[in-house]
């Protein structure tokens, strides 16, 4: 059963490194998942899975000790999906997985057996909803460190140009997760998501199907639009 959740962003730039000159302006968000990253190693899970959003050669599990870098984006920087294991990964991480094993990295993260998971972006919300509750039966105590970022749509400097629709929508995400609204996440629309380029969408409703039956409270530790992307921090337990 899901026990508790921690909802970053994935945006590369959170690895200071990659940020290089501009890494101050997200001193707040590394901060907050900081704290969202301490809720997790508080529930004490006996499981932990990282969800992300992947491209279609990037999707599927990812086992413990998966190694991931941040040579795509001009850094040396290297990770690994908690400790080395025997044996040789076939795949490297997602970039999206590859910031959550930094952030597990640079916090400690709970005790656990973790593993990644890869999740398409156009995954359809029932699917979305099957595998979160395969995830959530996995074992007895199970938390989740669920990437993915609002719209990029927020400003005309924006990845996707600006667009109207996406202050209203990244508002309605930051109320139904800061709430731990079940109903309101599993209705978010899988093509309005994709016109803003909501990255976080699918792992969203990953996390609402895991998340069903458990009764777990949300709270919203972090919300920010920099570069014209919306960015939240969240936990639920």
């Amino acid at each position: 059963m899901l026990v508790a959740a921690a909802l970053c962003p994935c945006p590369p730039l959170l690895v200071p490194e990659v940020a290089a000159g501009a890494a101050p302006e997200l001193d707040a968000a590394r901060a907050a998942c900081a704290d969202a990253l301490g809720v997790l190693a508080a529930a004490r899970p006996d499981l932990l899975v990282v969800l992300g959003p992947a491209g279609p050669s990037a999707r599927g599990p990812f086992p413990q000790g998966t190694p991931g870098s941040f040579r795509g984006f001009g850094v040396d920087v290297a990770v690994r999906l908690g400790p080395a294991t025997d044996g040789a990964p076939e795949r490297e991480l997602p970039p999206s997985l590859a910031v959550g094993a930094w952030l597990l990295e640079r916090s400690g993260g709970p005790d656990a057996p973790v593993e990644g998971l890869g999740v398409g972006e156009t995954l359809e919300p029932e699917r979305c909803a099957e595998t979160g509750r395969a995830i959530g039966g996995r074992a007895a105590r199970v938390a989740l460190l669920v990437m993915g970022d609002a719209s990029a749509c927020r400003t005309v400097k924006a990845p996707g140009y600006l667009d109207e629709r996406a202050a209203p929508f990244d508002a309605e995400v930051a109320r139904a997760l800061g709430a731990a609204d079940l109903t309101a996440v599993r209705a978010l629309d899988p093509l309005l998501a994709s016109e803003l380029k909501a990255s976080g969408r699918a792992p969203w409703q990953v996390l609402a199907g895991a998340a069903e039956g458990a009764g777990l409270g949300g709270t919203l530790l972090h919300e920010d639009a920099p570069y014209g992307v919306g960015y939240l921090v969240a936990t639920w337990s």
